[in-house]
């Protein structure tokens, strides 16, 4: 008799850091709502260095319910660090993260799941109607703003930390630093379908923001890497030879308009610039010509590293192959496989 097929699994990643009082309650609407869900559930809780008794309730909930699995840091290492051991951890077909805070609200996996399974690849969740403070709320809307500019992925809260994922988007997209709020981004760049999707967001019960003033400038500075990893990751020479050649290049116009200057005054003293503005012109010139050598340097050492380090990563994509007619040719011919006549 032929055996049924395991049914599709998916999983929850969900980081936590000092949140030991939503851990039970997280849990039981998991429960409640996972039902919705055509296959089993696995939800992978993990402290990302915890000082509260966070490690110790997940302890709990995982001998008490085989679907939990913890996984706990040493120290605090980072949303991104947790995901990515969440994401490494996961054996579903579809990956979703949301918060240990109880902002997110779990029936809404059903209609991420729905999403999916219409062709979309990344979805992530738009909290359209906020309930935090303003002094969070409106840096996040300038922030989502910008990113949208300049990634040209115009989502209206990137922020949000209620995604779905197929497995292998994650696959092919790594994270580090503070990069998580980036991969629909990434996934982008990788050539898969992002969409998002109004959910319901709730006032904090329990716990602390982990919003602080520096969380704004960090993001600013990782738009800045996620835009370069985008657009130059597998070839730096061409922002950075271009930078050093438009520096270089007017350092050599103002170093020449100084050789004029001089040869001018040699036939006509009263003609051309003064000294004091001359003095200007040479250490502002000298400057541009070594800016643009050392931007020239950086792209050629930039290259190396791509070079050396991240020939390992195609730079493409395959979503699907045919059969190789190659390879059918040799199969399909009869004179191949025949017998063969001295």
């Amino acid at each position: 008799m032929p055996v049924d097929p395991e049914p599709e699994r998916y999983s929850l990643v969900i980081p936590v850091f000092n949140e030991g009082e939503s851990l039970r309650p997280l849990l039981a609407e998991i429960t409640t709502h996972a039902n919705d869900l055509p296959g089993p559930v696995e939800i992978i809780f993990v402290d990302d260095g915890s000082t509260d008794s966070s490690w110790s309730t997940i302890c709990e909930l995982a001998a008490s319910d085989d679907r939990v699995q913890g996984i706990r840091f040493r120290k605090n290492f980072g949303k991104a660090a947790a995901l990515e051991a969440g994401f490494n951890a996961a054996q579903g077909r579809v990956i979703f993260t949301l918060d240990a805070d109880l902002q997110d609200d779990p029936r809404e996996l059903s209609r991420f799941l729905t999403e999916i399974n219409s062709g979309l690849d990344v979805v992530s969740g738009w909290k359209k109607v906020r309930l935090d403070p303003w002094h969070k709320v409106m840096p996040s809307r300038v922030f989502n703003w910008l990113v949208g500019g300049i990634t040209g992925l115009k989502l209206h809260d990137h922020n949000c930390g209620f995604k779905a994922y197929r497995a292998e988007v994650l696959r092919e997209v790594h994270l580090y630093g503070e990069l998580h709020r980036f991969v629909p981004i990434l996934a982008a760049n990788r050539g898969f379908r992002v969409g998002e999707l109004v959910i319901h967001h709730r006032p904090r019960q329990y716990g602390r923001s982990k919003y602080r003033w520096q969380r704004f400038i960090k993001g600013f500075l990782d738009l800045g890497t996620v835009h370069f990893l985008t657009k130059f990751g597998r070839r730096p020479q061409h922002l950075l030879g271009t930078y050093g050649l438009l520096s270089g290049g007017c350092g050599a116009v103002g170093l020449f308009v100084l050789l004029v200057n001089a040869i001018v005054r040699l036939f006509q003293p009263d003609w051309g610039s003064e000294a004091p503005m001359q003095l200007c012109i040479f250490f502002l010139s000298g400057g541009l010509v070594l800016l643009g050598a050392q931007f020239l340097l950086a792209g050629l050492l930039a290259e190396l590293v791509v070079a050396r380090k991240m020939l390992d990563q195609t730079p493409y994509a395959i979503v699907a192959v045919t059969n190789s007619k190659r390879d059918r040719s040799h199969t399909d011919d009869p004179a191949s496989t025949g017998p063969t006549h001295a």
